[in-house]
């Protein structure tokens, strides 16, 4: 049994600086930065499976830490960001990409997206963009660049797969509402499922990977992942 003396020795050599750290470190996390492990392939060929990646909190606005209440806002986020954000449905975190925003009228018809009914350009994907992504779902998955407007970025289907919600009836966002998806389209839960996402739900953006390790495969770290921006 400890006596009161070696109790109040443990209290300042550990537990004090270890609750200084926490009281620290805690509240910057919420507002200011983290990050975020991604375990599923929602967001393939962007984001792979056990990717690190670094989310900036302050890229939208200020919030009192541990709550979604805004201290103050200096940006919207934008069609082609990547967010963190906690799902309207169940509350998890999640990645995904925002292709609509307010005042959008977005639709889909058979994964080929539309935006106040303009079409999304498709062109053919780099070799080098779907390199992480292992070999047989590349031999079956189709890639594409997708750009609207000025923002492009990559997207992957699986055409072989059953996938119920390829297409979306026009919706149009109101003030605060922001259609997301997976750029992973046939395997990613978002809006097409749980519906639009409130802007106060909307954590941060996700601007780079900070390390990766393969997940599925060897377990080993993915050096050429590590430290590489998101687009």
């Amino acid at each position: 049994m400890k006596t009161p003396s070696a109790l109040k020795q443990l209290w300042h050599e550990w537990l004090q600086p270890l609750a200084v750290m926490a009281a620290i470190i805690c509240p910057i996390k919420s507002s200011l930065a983290d990050y975020n492990f991604v375990p599923t392939g929602s967001m393939k060929p962007t984001i792979l499976e056990g990717d690190l990646v670094f989310v900036n909190k302050l890229a939208y606005d200020l919030k009192i830490p541990f709550t979604t209440v805004h201290l103050a806002e200096w940006n919207e986020p934008s069609r082609g960001d990547i967010v963190v954000l906690f799902s309207p449905e169940d509350g998890l975190r999640l990645v995904k990409r925002i292709v609509a925003v307010p005042g959008d009228t977005v639709e889909l018809r058979n994964n080929m997206l539309r935006i106040n009914g303009q079409p999304a350009r498709y062109s053919p994907l780099p070799s080098a963009v779907t390199a992480g992504v292992p070999a047989t779902e590349r031999a079956v998955a189709k890639f594409a660049t997708e750009t609207i407007g000025e923002r492009s970025h990559a997207v992957m289907v699986h055409p072989f797969l059953p996938s119920p919600r390829c297409s979306v009836p026009p919706l149009t966002l109101r003030a605060g509402e922001y259609f997301v998806m997976g750029d992973n389209r046939d395997n990613s839960k978002d809006s097409r499922y749980f519906g639009v996402v409130d802007r106060r739900l909307i954590v941060g953006k996700a601007n780079a990977v900070i390390a990766s390790v393969d997940k599925n495969g060897s377990g080993l770290p993915r050096f050429g992942r590590f430290f590489s921006a998101l687009r």
